[in-house]
C-alpha cells in the first residue's frame, strides 16, 4: 500500500486550479432525505436496505512530480477541501527546510498508514492529512465516538506523542441533508469529540484546534448518496509548528 504524496510545487499548482475552477453544486434535491425509501435521522440519512460501510485504507499513486499538479488538479482538488488545502499551504516553508520536515512527515505518515484500519492517510506537501468517514467514528446524528473509532484515534495519538513539533487541526464536515445550523453544530461537536479524546490520551491541548464546517466544504457531489457519504467526514491535518521549522532550519532536525 502506498501513500499519496504531493510535492509542494505540485500542491501550489493544484490550489491555484482548485480555487479558480472548482464548482461544486450545493443542492437540497437528490438527497436521501427526499427519497421514499430513506429514513432521516436529524441531519443525516440512512437508506433502507443499504449498509453503512467504513472507509478503509486505499492504495494511492506514488510521488507526483512538480509538473504534474495542474494535470492532476481535478483529481486531487476533489480530495482537498478549501480549509485543508489552505492550512497545508499556509504552514509550508519549502526549500531545504521543507525537505527535512517532509522526511520526518514521511516517517510519521508511514506509521499511521500501517497502523490505522479505517482511515485514509495522505502526504500532501509538508503535511499529513488523515480522512475519516464519519460513519466509522459516530452513529447517525451523534457526536459520541464508537469503540472502534477510539482504537484508530489511539494510534493517531501515539504518533502525535512520538513526533512532537506539530500542530493538529481537526475538521468536522457533513453532507447537505438538513439545515445548515443543525449540521454546523453537529460538525463542531464531532470535531471537538475527536480533539477531546486526543487530549485525554495525553496530547497537549495547545497543539489541537477543532473546527466545524457544516456542509460548506464538500469534496464530492451532494446530489448522490456516494458523494454525501464522502462529504460526511472528519479530517485531521498535521503540520509543522514554528519550533519544528526552526529546528529543521538550524540543522538540529535531521
Amino acid at each position: 500500500m502506498k501513500l499519496l504524496k504531493l510535492s509542494f510545487s505540485s500542491l501550489l499548482a493544484v490550489i491555484v486550479l482548485f480555487t479558480s475552477c472548482q464548482s461544486i453544486r450545493q443542492a437540497s434535491g437528490g438527497s436521501d432525505a427526499s427519497a421514499t425509501t430513506g429514513t432521516t435521522y436529524g441531519s443525516e440519512t440512512t437508506n433502507s436496505g443499504e449498509s453503512k460501510q467504513g472507509m478503509n485504507k486505499t492504495t494511492k499513486g506514488g510521488l507526483i512530480g512538480a509538473g504534474g499538479g495542474a494535470v492532476l488538479g481535478g483529481l486531487i482538488g476533489n480530495r482537498l477541501g478549501n480549509t485543508a488545502a489552505g492550512a497545508i499551504v499556509g504552514a509550508a516553508v519549502g526549500g531545504a527546510t521543507g525537505a527535512v520536515i517532509g522526511r520526518r512527515m514521511d516517517k510519521q505518515a508511514e506509521e499511521l498508514e500501517s497502523s490505522m484500519e479505517n482511515a485514509t492517510v495522505e502526504r500532501v506537501g509538508e503535511a499529513i492529512r488523515v480522512n475519516f468517514d464519519s460513519g466509522i467514528l459516530f452513529a447517525v446524528n451523534s457526536a459520541e465516538l464508537s469503540a472502534s473509532a477510539k482504537k484508530d484515534i489511539d494510534r493517531l495519538t501515539e504518533t502525535l506523542l512520538k513526533y512532537d513539533g506539530t500542530n493538529v487541526i481537526v475538521e468536522g464536515h457533513t453532507d447537505n441533508t438538513g439545515s445548515h445550523d443543525l449540521n454546523q453544530r453537529l460538525s463542531e461537536r464531532r470535531a471537538e469529540a475527536v480533539a477531546a479524546y486526543a487530549r485525554s490520551r495525553g496530547v497537549d491541548g495547545s497543539r489541537l484546534q477543532a473546527k466545524g464546517y457544516s456542509y460548506d466544504q464538500p469534496i464530492a457531489d451532494n446530489t448522490t448518496a456516494e458523494g454525501r457519504q464522502q462529504n460526511r467526514r472528519v479530517e485531521i491535518i498535521i503540520v509543522a509548528n514554528e519550533d519544528l521549522k526552526q529546528a529543521a532550519e538550524s540543522g538540529a532536525l535531521k
